[in-house]
């Protein structure tokens, strides 16, 4: 018994110990991770004081950049394929495309983030906050709805000052709640400049030098590059970008260009205030935003050829809205980039729950090559085609979804549309094929198929073009240019 009790004294003792030892080693932790947050908050903080200091030397002048205009090629309509005895049951046989011109794919980059993180801070007293709707979804941030950092007058030293009655950890909770609704949403560059913009609105007014500010704030501390710039009466926001967007006039500084969410003033006073390891926002969606959901009407588009492909989806009419705000652009200074932002861009899952389920059910028990020529009879038969002109009044690409949605589609989109089913049911590798004035697709299949192909490194691309009416795989619409056509690489 007696040895019972010591063992039972000496394994207390130890559990007693290692509980210490436990505690004093949480102890130590926790005073590590503070003494590594103080470091990240001084850090911060000098590098905004640095920013708020550099606000208040002159600012200069520039002259705005005429925009950069999409190239105007004339479109070339859709061929139907002949149907006739002499085409009928015709074998294809398989004929080599010389395609010199390869657009490698669009890198995928990291979201920009802030330079040193940002936690969020506990508080005593309930906070106030700040609700709004971001294209029909209901958000919600903590907000200081303090007036003091007012603009009295548009000068230098006025904005600094404004800028550091902002920069202070009162408003860390409301870049920490930015931030998760980026990921939580998962808000591609665009929507989350975007969503600043109504989050900065709501609480300060549309079209306020406040707002302006605000934004801009929360916009820096996210990682992003970004100039303030004003006409002497409006302030605005610049923000940078990878991509080179048409259409749109910018300001040149240092050899990047900046662009205005708002129309910008031929000459405005720019600061080139910066932040270390500032990025500039990327056009590429990499993730579909979670927007609430509101269903369009079913809408249900039928082969001419093959009755069990009539496929029915609805589309969410606040994702239709995003993307009607959305600019085209090209990356790498090559303009045959733009058509991969919109054929990588994922389909919405809501899209994919209505629509490839009775895809995959009508292409079961087919052949790779069977499956594809009735996708491909589907999209040259079942939508309309019309020029971007004449319905828009100007040149503009759909994403998949659009051309599901929308009356009327031409080449490029029904190219883009196909191209993702494929990808997405088929499980097919696909490329671009764009011939100036139009764009077919090509699909890398496992089996034996013959036809116009291209290889691409050291892989069979079998040509199929959904505004050759009535062609299958392999068929190349006539008098299509080699010699100036470019493969555009897909994800």
């Amino acid at each position: 018994m007696r040895v019972i009790l010591i063992s039972m004294c000496i394994a207390g003792g130890i559990m007693t110990c290692n509980a210490q030892n436990s505690k004093r080693n949480q102890q130590d932790f926790d005073d590590f991770r503070n003494e590594i947050n103080k470091d990240f908050d001084n850090f911060r903080s000098e590098i905004t004081q640095d920013f708020i200091d550099f606000l208040r030397n002159p600012w200069k002048d520039f002259e705005m950049t005429a925009p950069v205009p999409k190239p105007q090629i004339e479109p070339i309509p859709p061929i139907d394929f002949p149907i006739d005895d002499k085409h009928k049951n015709l074998p294809l046989v398989d004929k080599p495309i010389v395609i010199d011109n390869v657009i490698k794919p669009l890198p995928i980059i990291p979201q920009p983030e802030p330079i040193e993180p940002i936690d969020e801070i506990p508080v005593v007293t309930e906070e106030e906050s700040l609700s709004f709707e971001f294209f029909g979804t209901a958000c919600k941030v903590r907000y200081v709805s303090e007036t003091n950092y007012r603009i009295n007058s548009i000068t230098e030293n006025s904005i600094a000052d404004a800028f550091t009655l902002l920069a202070t950890d009162k408003y860390d909770n409301l870049i920490y709640d930015c931030l998760k609704i980026r990921s939580d949403l998962q808000l591609c560059d665009w929507a989350y400049l975007l969503f600043l913009k109504s989050m900065a609105e709501t609480a300060c007014g549309k079209n306020t030098n406040e707002a302006t500010l605000l934004m801009a704030y929360v916009y820096l501390q996210s990682g992003y590059k970004m100039r303030l710039a004003h006409d002497g009466t409006k302030l605005y926001m610049l923000y940078s970008s990878r991509h080179a967007i048409f259409g749109k006039p910018s300001y040149y500084l240092d050899g990047i260009s900046f662009y205005g969410l708002e129309d910008l003033p031929s000459n405005l006073r720019i600061s080139n205030a910066s932040f270390p390891e500032e990025q500039s926002l990327s056009l590429i969606i990499n993730q579909q935003p979670l927007l609430t959901v509101d269903v369009s009407d079913k809408r249900s588009i039928a082969s001419t050829r093959y009755s069990s492909f009539t496929f029915s989806s609805e589309i969410n009419k606040n994702l239709l809205a995003f993307y009607s705000t959305y600019p085209s652009s090209y990356y790498n200074e090559d303009f045959m980039t733009q058509w991969a932002q919109y054929a990588n861009t994922p389909i919405a899952p809501n899209v994919a729950e209505s629509l490839y389920p009775s895809i995959r059910k009508a292409v079961a028990g087919l052949s790779e090559l069977e499956a594809v020529n009735r996708l491909l009879n589907w999209v040259q038969t079942g939508f309309k085609y019309e020029y971007d002109d004449k319905v828009w009044g100007h040149d503009r690409s759909f994403f998949a979804e659009e051309s599901l949605y929308y009356p009327y589609c031409d080449c490029e989109d029904r190219s883009i549309l196909l191209s993702r089913i494929v990808r997405d049911v088929l499980k097919l590798k696909c490329i671009l094929i764009y011939y100036p004035g139009h764009l077919a697709i090509a699909v890398r299949f496992n089996e034996d198929v013959k036809g116009d192909y291209i290889s691409v490194n050291g892989n069979r691309f079998l040509v199929c073009d959904p505004t050759y009416i009535g062609a299958s795989v392999g068929m190349t619409m006539p008098d299509m240019d080699n010699a100036s056509a470019s493969i555009i690489i897909l994800e």
